[in-house]
């Protein structure tokens, strides 16, 4: 579901890992990888609110939802779209191509929301669930950081379970389309469980693995388990309302 460098940038090389880098080159790595995320969330929510003032914008999602087929679709573009922006975030040679891979990957975000946005304010409880769903997200994802950088714990081994816990949630989420079935409650906190596993992950590797120079991967790293995790927070404060 989810690393690298601009070498004009930092002094320190950019094969040098963040954690054994100079103080001063390891807060500007950190500093820069948290503003690229703000960004994107800033860049994200303004992308939704034009997409949603567009006339007749209802004409291009229900067509994305209007069959299992259709949405399946959806979701494979959005992921062949999604692999094209990592490794493009991931370039060591082009900051301009890391900058196109984030970006791209915002823009795909914002589209594969588009259809539950529309739900949630038409028949999920309005604007108000949305608010409340991304301030949840937020406050969750804050809690998250601040256990990282206290503890200053590498949870790099639980990548072995996020791979497989992400492998199997796909299976779900692909029956569960084909065959016309509910994933249920359950499932929505499993995702939220396996989303704040990968954002211990993505916040410690920020900290132990990645190199000066990454933080554009990094960003898009952490911004992917960021908007997945508001997409099954507002699906779980959506349920709650109806």
């Amino acid at each position: 579901m989810n690393s690298y460098g601009n070498t004009q940038e930092f002094s320190a090389p950019t094969d040098l890992f963040a954690a054994a880098a100079a103080a001063d080159e390891r807060a500007g790595f950190i500093a820069k990888t948290y503003l690229y995320l703000t960004g994107a969330v800033f860049a994200l929510t303004a992308i939704e609110v034009v997409l949603f003032n567009i006339p007749g914008i209802e004409n291009l999602i229900v067509p994305m939802i209007a069959t299992p087929i259709s949405w399946l679709v959806v979701l494979g573009l959005f992921m062949i779209t999604s692999t094209i922006a990592g490794s493009w975030a991931r370039s060591a040679t082009s900051p301009g191509m890391q900058h196109a891979g984030l970006a791209l990957y915002v823009v795909a975000e914002s589209i594969i929301l588009l259809p539950l946005l529309y739900i949630a304010m038409t028949m999920g409880g309005g604007i108000e669930v949305v608010y409340s769903a991304a301030g949840a997200t937020l406050g969750l994802f804050g809690i998250l950081t601040v256990i990282v950088f206290v503890t200053r714990q590498d949870f790099s081994f639980l990548r072995t379970a996020l791979v497989f816990g992400s492998f199997a949630a796909f299976g779900l989420i692909v029956t569960a389309i084909l065959f016309g079935f509910a994933l249920g409650p359950i499932f929505i906190y499993a995702m939220i469980a396996l989303m704040c596993g990968y954002i211990l992950y993505e916040t410690s590797n920020i900290l132990h693995h990645y190199r000066i120079g990454q933080h554009v991967a990094a960003s898009l790293a952490l911004f992917a388990s960021l908007a997945t995790l508001f997409w099954y927070i507002l699906q779980l404060f959506m349920s709650r309302d109806e």
